[in-house]
């Protein structure tokens, strides 16, 4: 492999990065303000930077991010926390 001074220059600063907080692949910068179903909903991520928000996956893999402070959230991620609590025992 040949690198060249540009691709250096590019590749270093990700590598900085990796040490010090872990990288996000997808990261939430606006907020959907629908009720999502519970049931459809296999995973979360909490995310406080750029905004304060939880990523919801979906069955499907689709992510979806929503405001923390709403009530269906907090149940949402209760019933998340259980299934993977009695799937580990």
């Amino acid at each position: 492999i040949v690198l060249t001074a540009f691709d250096i220059y590019l590749f270093f600063p990700l590598l900085g990065s990796i040490g010090s907080q872990p990288m996000r692949k997808y990261s939430c910068v606006s907020l959907s303000t629908q009720q999502l179903n519970i049931r459809n909903l296999v995973s979360y991520e909490k995310q406080k930077v750029p905004i304060n928000a939880i990523m919801f996956i979906t069955t499907k893999g689709i992510k979806i991010c929503v405001s923390p402070d709403q009530k269906w959230v907090q149940s949402a991620i209760k019933k998340i926390d259980q299934k993977r609590t009695t799937r580990h025992k």
